[in-house]
């Protein structure tokens, strides 16, 4: 009688040692499927990342050999010119400083043009020095400190070409200038410390979400704000550009109008040969943007304040630089509430700066990004690009005619193809009607 309950319990006991077996052998066989499935999942993974490394890998070093014959000429050249440099302009200073004490040479320590000739001369210095650090950087091929010294020669040189056009006007220390920046602009985005393979890899796949990116930033009304948050605007090429242009033709319209209202007249005040656009104004807003983007959520009195200071520093910059490099003088504010900086600025149009600073940054920049992002996606580039072009050519021409118009004036020979070409289209009487606020005499000048 006790048989069978031995023998149920026997079964019993079997059944729950097979079910346990049975769970155990099922959940090593998961356990090695899923980790035969994870190591083939970290096996491509692995393959797959190495395949984008080697390829990234490859072209970094096809670029980087392409780049190091490049570099490694153009530092030659450079190291060269700052060997030659150096030793020749500081045998000009010494020599300078040599006449002066022995009393063979009688500067007066005021002119404008001695100072700006001091001035040239230390540039002229340092930007030989900096030649040479950043050619021996190049030949030992430090692409990240040779493009750190790129961008500190792009402010040396941009510098000494704004001196060259102060003291000879447009001529060969300007356009030498023009194609250093030129190549200095080349050679950073080439030393860029981010490998240029991986840029290009970079590029694929942002061809592959960014026009996501774009509708997802237009629906949530971001495009073109600072993703990092310090800041308003991002202040990449694109949006800095049509800043610059947006201001040109604002601050002209509004400038025009203000002084038909206050003075019974309409006068044309622009700036540039060609458009209309006043680039004081243009430039101001970028200067106005960069300086005060962190400063968007302050309160108004602080953006006020710095605005009013930083425009009316700005403004008597463009008038001296304008009345140095040209002789001309297109406002001056000896009469205006508390004159500053002999009149080139004051404190009746620094408070205009300021407030025209709030508004912009408070009410104005926010409805641009809005009016930005009407620009079709597909269009936008390609409507940069011409307008860039025109802008420059249209800058460049004015500046042409501005120094021919200086030389005209001067009574300096008008014999060069330029000179007679703008003697003919751009003459005397064109340039008064263009410019009608300006008034031009070479003795204001800082030019020998």
């Amino acid at each position: 009688m006790n048989a069978a309950p031995d023998d149920e319990k026997s079964k019993k006991m079997l059944g729950d040692k097979t079910l346990r077996n049975s769970a155990k052998s099922s959940t090593n066989a998961l356990g090695r499927a899923a980790s035969s499935a994870a190591g083939a999942v970290a096996h491509s993974a692995a393959r797959a990342a190495e395949g984008v490394g080697d390829a990234s890998r490859n072209l970094a070093n096809r670029a980087s050999q392409h780049l190091t014959v490049i570099g490694r000429i153009y530092g030659v050249l450079v190291l060269l010119v700052g060997l030659v440099g150096v030793p020749y302009v500081g045998y000009a200073i010494f020599d300078g400083i040599h006449k002066f004490l022995t009393g063979s040479l009688h500067p007066d320590p005021l002119d404008l043009t001695f100072l700006l000739t001091c001035a040239q001369a230390v540039v002229s210095l340092a930007n030989a020095a900096t030649l040479i650090v950043f050619g021996v950087t190049l030949l030992r091929d430090m692409r990240k400190h040779a493009a750190r010294w790129a961008y500190v020669l792009m402010a040396v040189t941009v510098v000494q070409g704004m001196l060259s056009l102060a003291l000879q006007g447009l001529g060969l220390g300007v356009g030498l200038s023009l194609i250093q920046i030129a190549i200095l602009v080349a050679l950073a985005i080439a030393l860029d410390p981010a490998l240029i393979g991986e840029r290009a890899v970079q590029r694929k796949l942002k061809r592959m979400d960014e026009h996501d990116e774009y509708i997802e930033a237009k629906g949530a009304g971001m495009l073109g704000r600072d993703p990092s948050g310090k800041g308003y605007v991002e202040l990449n090429v694109f949006n800095v550009f049509w800043l610059f242009v947006v201001g040109c033709v604002g601050g002209l319209i509004v400038e025009e109008i203000y002084h038909l209202i206050f003075f019974n007249e309409w006068q044309d005040r622009a700036g540039l040969i060609w458009g209309p656009f006043s680039p004081i104004y243009g430039f101001g807003v970028v200067v106005l943007t960069m300086c005060l983007n962190r400063l968007w959520h302050a309160n108004a009195i602080m953006i006020f304040f710095a605005s009013a200071i930083i425009g009316g520093c700005f403004e008597a910059f463009v008038a001296w630089f304008m009345q140095i490099a040209f002789g001309i003088i297109a406002w001056n504010y000896s009469n205006d509430w508390l004159p500053l900086f002999g009149g080139k600025t004051c404190g009746k149009y620094m408070v205009f700066w300021g407030l025209a600073g709030l508004i912009w940054l408070r009410e104005l920049l926010p409805r641009l990004l809005k009016f930005i992002n009407l620009i079709p996606w597909k269009w936008r580039y390609a409507l940069t690009a011409v307008v860039l072009v025109f802008m420059l050519i249209d800058i460049a021409v004015t500046l042409m005619a501005l120094d021919c118009w200086y030389g005209r004036v001067a009574g300096l020979p008008q014999t060069s193809p330029v000179a007679r070409f703008f003697g003919q289209h751009f003459g005397n009487t064109v340039m008064q009607h263009r410019f009608q606020t300006m008034s031009i005499n070479p003795k204001w000048s800082g030019r020998g």
